[in-house]
C-alpha cells in the first residue's frame, strides 16, 4: 500500500484519520513516510456522514496543501460523490458513483481554501480501487 501511494506521488501535509482501530491499523501500513505528515486521529471521523466529514476538512489549516482522510463509509463515499464537481476521466466518475470499496482511494484537486471547500467544488483527479492495482503502471 505504501509503494502504490509513492508510486502515485501522494504525499499529504496531514493525515487525518477516525480513532477506529481498523484505520489506524490501514494508517501503519503506509508508515513509514518519507517526508512526515501531521497525523491527526479524530473521534469525530468514526462513522462520520458526508457533512461531518465536510465539516472537518472546512476546518483544516490552510497552510495544508495536501490531506489524506482514513476513515469509514458510507460517509467517505457520499462525500466524495458530492465533492467531484468534475473529473479528468470521465470513468473514474463513473466507478466513484458505484461504490467506494474498502481500500479504494480518490483524490481531488481542491481549489482554493480548506475552508470554503463545498459540495460540486473539487475536480476528481483519480479513483483507485485495490482491483486497479495489478494494473497500475507504478
Amino acid at each position: 500500500m505504501r509503494q502504490t501511494l509513492l508510486g502515485l506521488a501522494l504525499l499529504p501535509d496531514v493525515v487525518l484519520v477516525s480513532s477506529a482501530r481498523r484505520t489506524l491499523q490501514t494508517l501503519e501500513a503506509l508508515e513509514p513516510w518519507d517526508e512526515t505528515p501531521i497525523v491527526e486521529p479524530m473521534d469525530a471521523l468514526y462513522l462520520a456522514n458526508a457533512a461531518q466529514l465536510l465539516k472537518v476538512l472546512n476546518g483544516v489549516a490552510e497552510t495544508a496543501r495536501s490531506v489524506m482522510v482514513i476513515g469509514h463509509n458510507p460517509g467517505l463515499h457520499d462525500l466524495a460523490v458530492q465533492l467531484a464537481g468534475s473529473a479528468r476521466d470521465p470513468s473514474d466518475a463513473r466507478r466513484l458513483a458505484e461504490g467506494f470499496p474498502t481500500g479504494a482511494l480518490a483524490e481531488f484537486v481542491v481549489p482554493g481554501a480548506w475552508g470554503a471547500l463545498a459540495p460540486g467544488n473539487a475536480k476528481l483527479h483519480r479513483f483507485v480501487c485495490p482491483r486497479d492495482l495489478p494494473q497500475l503502471a507504478i
